[in-house]
């Protein structure tokens, strides 16, 4: 299903200017963009991935991962085809790289309200944008985040953060929770690796913590990559900055796609990655990917909060947003 897309405006004539994401590509006549579902036709740009779904799944809102978030609750979760980056190291590159400038036209038509509808049925709190990368299918996670919230249903963004100001801007009164990747702290990594940029991806951070939206980071670990002390301190910094009550997911990598060759990410660099969030303030650590239990404590007595068994909530200290034995404010959305 193709519809015609939101924030585009005529850069020259012939040429139009795309300014969903901070690719901001110029598009001329029959020409896709970076992202290769969003087209030019005729003088107005079209989304191709719109209501065309390549991947559902009822999650819990733990494999997001948001631990902050109405834990132990169950999440709606989409996806349909494409991404504006590149990783080689993606892990649904199976999906997130297909385009329809390639021809890929994989997913099944899927309405906003069936989406609505799926995630009241099913007992789901939350709708997740996930799996590929969110941004790319706007205009439809647009549409389904304003009929969710009408029926009580909140929003969650899984993503990797290079979407614009004025994109953030516009989902934001629909939009309460996102996990945002910060893959790494050096430009050259993410132009090199990824095909994008930092600066945009700290600036979405930053904005959605100006703008209310419950944030937490992850960051896959890769050895040889973004695993130096200083870039890991450089991160634990910027989150600090940022906001101390961040949830920081440092996150074990795997071989996969055009990194199948290197090695998986050893325990003993993620606990020196915890190490150093930890030093730097950061309230709530979590290490992924490495064991089946994980533990949320408190900041303050440091009493147990939440224990989980990979993404099953066992047991919860934390009443109406405190913790139940100091009363410290427990940050997030329990």
């Amino acid at each position: 299903m193709k519809k015609e897309a939101m924030f585009y405006e005529e850069y020259k004539e012939g040429v139009l200017h795309c300014f969903l994401c901070n690719h901001h590509c110029k598009i001329s006549e029959d020409k896709f963009g970076f992202c290769g579902v969003r087209r030019h036709e005729q003088g107005k740009l079209y989304t191709y991935a719109y209501g065309n779904i390549i991947a559902s799944h009822i999650d819990p809102i733990e494999k997001k991962p948001l631990y902050h978030f109405l834990p132990g609750s169950r999440s709606f979760s989409i996806a349909t085809i494409g991404c504006n980056f590149r990783c080689g190291f993606c892990q649904n590159w199976q999906i997130s790289q297909l385009s329809i400038k390639k021809g890929d036209f994989a997913g099944r038509e899927t309405k906003p309200e069936d989406i609505v509808r799926g995630a009241l049925e099913n007992g789901c709190k939350s709708i997740s944008y996930t799996y590929t990368e969110p941004t790319i299918f706007f205009e439809y996670a647009y549409d389904i985040a304003r009929l969710a919230k009408k029926e009580g249903l909140l929003n969650v963004f899984v993503t990797n953060g290079f979407m614009t100001k004025e994109a953030l801007e516009t989902i934001h009164p629909y939009l309460d929770a996102a996990n945002c990747d910060l893959k790494s702290f050096r430009d050259d990594f993410y132009k090199k690796v990824c095909y994008g940029g930092l600066q945009p991806v700290l600036d979405s951070i930053r904005l959605m913590k100006k703008l209310g939206i419950w944030v937490e980071v992850t960051t896959l670990i890769i050895p040889g990559e973004n695993d130096s002390d200083d870039e890991l301190n450089a991160i634990a910094a910027f989150i600090a900055e940022t906001g101390k009550e961040i949830p920081w997911h440092i996150s074990r990598f795997h071989p996969d796609y055009k990194f199948d060759a290197h090695e998986p990410t050893s325990l003993g660099v993620l606990i020196k990655a915890k190490a150093i969030g930890e030093k730097h303030g950061l309230r709530y650590v979590y290490m992924g990917n490495v064991n089946e239990e994980s533990g949320t404590y408190c900041y303050n007595c440091h009493a147990l909060l939440a224990k989980r068994t990979y993404f099953t909530v066992n047991e919860s200290h934390v009443k109406e947003g405190k913790c139940g034995f100091c009363a410290a404010p427990v940050e997030g959305r329990w």
